[in-house]
């Protein structure tokens, strides 16, 4: 059986997380590999990215535009969409189906099939990358005449923050 892979830091931010060096960090590999791969991150593009970033819980496009007509008063819509999709076909973000929302992704180095544990509370999410999973289900559609086009696995529960918080009241 396939090991999960390891992500490089915890699945949840820790209290004390440092997240502007998480997003620094994210807009940075993202530059290099949409230079690698021919790709233009404009402004624009990676603004809305830094968006998306700005926070480890799931965010809908009709945020984004509310927090991107703070800078560009004349944003609309299909401005949005359009540095999704190119973010989502550089890989560079996920979208979470159920919620119509979109997250950063922290393995964008090649394309992966991904599960999401989402915070029922607190709206934080988790990206896992477990190929044992991936795999399962995989040759289950086989088994079935299935031919999957893509898979995304999303699970609802608390994150451990959360879990303790209610623990504890």
């Amino acid at each position: 059986m396939a090991k999960p892979r390891r992500a490089a830091q915890p699945a949840f931010p820790a209290e004390r997380h440092d997240h502007e060096s998480c997003v620094e960090t994210a807009l940075d590999r993202a530059a290099a590999l949409c230079e690698r791969r021919g790709a233009r991150l404009t402004d624009l593009r990676r603004e809305v990215l830094a968006l998306v970033w700005q926070g480890h819980e799931p965010v809908g496009a009709y945020h984004l535009l509310d927090e991107l007509k703070r800078r560009h008063p004349g944003a609309a819509p299909p401005t949005v969409y359009r540095a999704l999709e190119f973010l989502m076909q550089q890989g560079l973000i996920h979208r979470i189906e159920s919620l119509n929302a979109y997250v950063g992704c922290d393995r964008p180095d090649a394309p992966h099939a991904s599960q999401f544990l989402i915070c029922t509370s607190c709206g934080t999410s988790a990206e896992l990358e477990d190929l044992g999973i991936a795999g399962a289900v995989g040759r289950r559609a086989t088994e079935l005449g299935f031919e999957v086009a893509s898979q995304t696995i999303e699970v609802r529960g608390l994150c451990p923050r959360c879990r303790e918080r209610q623990r504890t009241n």
